[in-house]
């Protein structure tokens, strides 16, 4: 594997935006990281996010562009969370943005119209309208349930995604404390993407998780 980016493979224009978002897990062990991936992938997630908090920067670098090259071999897209700088150096199919992850327009800018940008918008209707007058592809809110993986973020009340998809018309992904369990009521609620952490990764069988997730949709 070398330092130049892989080549983009368009994701956007082939990819439909409904399905399993599958969001990886905070994982140092690179060997781990990707063959939980693997088995996620062998379930067909319409979308795979890289999401490290507790990996440094090399780190991040080595792994995401691992993951690249998994997601092109499976054709799943793979976006990056919180770092533009990093999926434009590797040459991801994408970047999702959170509120303190720099300006929705400038990513916008950066990643042209061949690449995917997503951003969260939490509880915020306002932050919805910015995301979508800068060009995201689609928007995130949540927690929709008490979440692990986000213990602290407000409660997105499900009228939201109704309103944004009405309103707005741009794909919505839920997420936070979604199982498989609860799933079909952001589904009913008129969700496109189902984004998820730790029901798929976290499962005795990860690809027979994802691929139970696909099968609601």
């Amino acid at each position: 594997m070398t330092d130049a980016a892989l080549p983009s493979a368009n994701a956007k224009s082939a990819c439909v935006l409904r399905g399993l978002y599958a969001i990886t897990p905070d994982d140092t062990d690179d060997a781990r990281l990707l063959a939980l991936v693997e088995r996620v992938l062998a379930g067909r997630p319409v979308l795979l996010q890289y999401r490290n908090k507790l990996a440094g920067p090399d780190q991040r670098r080595v792994q995401a562009r691992a993951l690249l090259e998994r997601c092109r071999a499976a054709e799943v897209p793979l976006i990056i969370n919180d770092d533009l700088a990093l999926a434009l150096e590797i040459g991801a199919d994408g970047a999702h943005l959170g509120r303190e992850d720099g300006d929705a327009a400038t990513a916008r800018r950066a990643l042209g119209t061949d690449r995917i940008l997503g951003v969260t918008c939490y509880a915020d209707w306002d932050r919805a309208c910015a995301g979508a007058q800068a060009g995201a592809d689609y928007l995130a809110f949540g927690a929709m349930f008490p979440s692990v993986t986000k213990p602290h973020a407000p409660p997105a009340p499900f009228a939201l995604i109704a309103r944004a998809k009405h309103e707005l018309r741009l794909p919505v992904a839920a997420i936070g404390g979604i199982t498989l369990d609860n799933a079909d009521q952001v589904i009913a609620a008129g969700a496109d993407l189902i984004a998820v952490v730790s029901d798929v990764f976290a499962a005795p069988d990860p690809t027979a998780r994802a691929a139970a997730y696909r099968a609601l949709f």
